[in-house]
Protein backbone atom coordinates (compact mmCIF):
# COMPACT_ATOMS: atom_id res chain seq x y z
CA UNK A 1 0.00 0.00 0.00
CA UNK A 2 1.10 3.66 -0.25
CA UNK A 3 2.54 5.56 2.16
CA UNK A 4 1.87 8.89 3.56
CA UNK A 5 4.15 10.88 1.18
CA UNK A 6 3.55 8.75 -1.77
CA UNK A 7 -0.25 10.00 -1.37
CA UNK A 8 0.86 13.37 -0.68
CA UNK A 9 2.66 13.07 -4.49
CA UNK A 10 -0.07 11.24 -6.20
CA UNK A 11 -2.61 13.82 -4.53
CA UNK A 12 -0.76 17.02 -5.94
CA UNK A 13 0.18 15.12 -8.93
CA UNK A 14 -3.33 14.33 -9.96
CA UNK A 15 -4.55 18.13 -9.31
CA UNK A 16 -1.73 19.39 -11.72
CA UNK A 17 -2.80 16.84 -14.18
CA UNK A 18 -6.05 17.49 -13.53
CA UNK A 19 -5.37 21.36 -13.99
CA UNK A 20 -3.55 20.57 -17.34
CA UNK A 21 -0.36 21.46 -14.96
CA UNK A 22 -1.21 25.33 -14.91
CA UNK A 23 0.75 26.85 -12.65
CA UNK A 24 -1.53 29.82 -11.54
CA UNK A 25 -0.84 33.21 -11.43
CA UNK A 26 -2.10 34.76 -7.78
CA UNK A 27 -4.59 36.52 -9.30
CA UNK A 28 -5.65 33.74 -10.54
CA UNK A 29 -7.47 31.29 -7.57
CA UNK A 30 -6.52 28.72 -7.02
CA UNK A 31 -9.10 26.05 -7.62
CA UNK A 32 -10.80 23.97 -4.74
CA UNK A 33 -9.77 20.32 -5.14
CA UNK A 34 -12.89 18.72 -4.14
CA UNK A 35 -14.72 21.34 -6.11
CA UNK A 36 -12.15 20.36 -9.59
CA UNK A 37 -12.42 16.76 -8.59
CA UNK A 38 -16.74 17.38 -9.07
CA UNK A 39 -16.19 19.02 -12.70
CA UNK A 40 -17.05 16.78 -15.86
CA UNK A 41 -14.03 16.08 -18.23
CA UNK A 42 -15.16 19.16 -20.04
CA UNK A 43 -15.96 21.47 -17.26
CA UNK A 44 -12.08 21.31 -16.17
CA UNK A 45 -11.00 21.48 -19.56
CA UNK A 46 -12.84 24.55 -19.98
CA UNK A 47 -11.56 26.29 -16.61
CA UNK A 48 -7.94 24.63 -17.38
CA UNK A 49 -8.12 26.57 -20.80
CA UNK A 50 -9.68 29.69 -18.77
CA UNK A 51 -6.62 29.53 -16.07
CA UNK A 52 -3.85 29.16 -19.36
CA UNK A 53 -5.26 32.01 -20.39
CA UNK A 54 -4.77 34.08 -17.48
CA UNK A 55 -1.43 33.23 -16.83
CA UNK A 56 -0.12 34.18 -20.27
CA UNK A 57 1.06 37.02 -18.40
CA UNK A 58 1.85 36.34 -15.07
CA UNK A 59 5.14 36.55 -13.65
CA UNK A 60 7.36 33.37 -12.47
CA UNK A 61 6.63 34.85 -8.71
CA UNK A 62 2.73 34.64 -9.15
CA UNK A 63 3.33 30.99 -10.66
CA UNK A 64 5.07 30.24 -7.55
CA UNK A 65 2.69 31.54 -5.58
CA UNK A 66 -0.06 29.35 -6.72
CA UNK A 67 2.39 26.14 -6.98
CA UNK A 68 2.32 27.09 -3.05
CA UNK A 69 -1.24 28.07 -2.48
CA UNK A 70 -1.96 24.61 -4.31
CA UNK A 71 0.38 23.12 -1.96
CA UNK A 72 -1.33 24.20 1.17
CA UNK A 73 -4.75 23.57 0.36
CA UNK A 74 -3.95 19.87 -0.68
CA UNK A 75 -2.12 19.18 2.84
CA UNK A 76 -4.97 20.64 4.30
CA UNK A 77 -7.27 18.57 2.93
CA UNK A 78 -7.77 15.37 5.26
CA UNK A 79 -6.25 12.57 4.44
CA UNK A 80 -9.66 10.35 3.16
CA UNK A 81 -10.33 13.25 0.84
CA UNK A 82 -6.73 13.26 -0.44
CA UNK A 83 -6.96 9.24 -0.92
CA UNK A 84 -10.32 9.97 -2.80
CA UNK A 85 -8.71 12.87 -5.25
CA UNK A 86 -6.04 10.62 -6.11
CA UNK A 87 -8.52 7.89 -7.29
CA UNK A 88 -11.31 10.10 -8.82
CA UNK A 89 -7.53 11.11 -11.08
CA UNK A 90 -6.91 7.87 -11.03
CA UNK A 91 -10.16 7.09 -12.81
CA UNK A 92 -10.27 9.75 -14.96
CA UNK A 93 -7.16 8.90 -16.40
CA UNK A 94 -8.24 4.94 -17.17
CA UNK A 95 -11.03 6.27 -18.53
CA UNK A 96 -8.57 8.21 -21.20
CA UNK A 97 -8.09 6.76 -24.72
CA UNK A 98 -5.03 6.04 -25.74
CA UNK A 99 -4.64 9.22 -28.14
CA UNK A 100 -5.74 11.51 -25.04
CA UNK A 101 -3.05 10.36 -22.78
CA UNK A 102 -0.62 10.80 -25.18
CA UNK A 103 -1.74 13.96 -26.06
CA UNK A 104 -2.15 15.54 -22.45
CA UNK A 105 1.58 13.78 -22.18
CA UNK A 106 2.96 15.96 -24.76
CA UNK A 107 1.26 18.90 -23.64
CA UNK A 108 2.56 18.91 -21.01
CA UNK A 109 6.42 18.50 -22.26
CA UNK A 110 5.68 21.24 -24.04
CA UNK A 111 4.27 23.48 -21.03
CA UNK A 112 7.47 22.48 -19.12
CA UNK A 113 9.79 23.38 -22.28
CA UNK A 114 8.14 26.95 -22.36
CA UNK A 115 8.96 28.05 -18.24
CA UNK A 116 12.07 29.67 -18.51
CA UNK A 117 14.63 28.03 -17.16
CA UNK A 118 15.07 29.28 -14.04
CA UNK A 119 11.43 28.13 -13.59
CA UNK A 120 11.81 24.35 -15.03
CA UNK A 121 14.98 24.19 -12.31
CA UNK A 122 12.73 25.12 -9.25
CA UNK A 123 10.03 22.66 -10.29
CA UNK A 124 12.61 19.73 -10.45
CA UNK A 125 14.52 20.50 -7.44
CA UNK A 126 10.46 20.01 -5.75
CA UNK A 127 10.25 16.86 -7.74
CA UNK A 128 13.25 15.78 -6.43
CA UNK A 129 12.71 16.75 -3.25
CA UNK A 130 9.12 14.86 -3.27
CA UNK A 131 10.58 12.05 -4.40
CA UNK A 132 13.40 11.77 -1.82
CA UNK A 133 10.88 11.45 0.95
CA UNK A 134 9.69 8.37 -0.65
CA UNK A 135 10.88 5.11 1.08
CA UNK A 136 12.79 3.08 -1.45
CA UNK A 137 9.77 0.58 -2.06
CA UNK A 138 7.98 3.47 -3.13
CA UNK A 139 9.97 4.89 -5.28
CA UNK A 140 10.92 1.55 -6.89
CA UNK A 141 7.16 1.18 -7.26
CA UNK A 142 6.88 4.45 -9.11
CA UNK A 143 9.87 3.03 -11.45
CA UNK A 144 8.35 0.27 -12.52
CA UNK A 145 5.40 2.40 -14.07
CA UNK A 146 7.75 4.61 -16.04
CA UNK A 147 7.50 3.57 -19.49
CA UNK A 148 10.96 1.87 -20.90
CA UNK A 149 13.22 4.86 -22.41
Amino acid sequence: MFGKNTMRLAVLAAVLVLGGGAVCAQSVAVPDPKEWAALSPEQQSQQRADIRRQLAHASPQEREAFRKGLRERLLGMSPQERRALAEKTRETWRHMSPEQREKFKEERREKFKGLPPEERKNLLEQRRAMLEKLSPEERAALREKLPPH
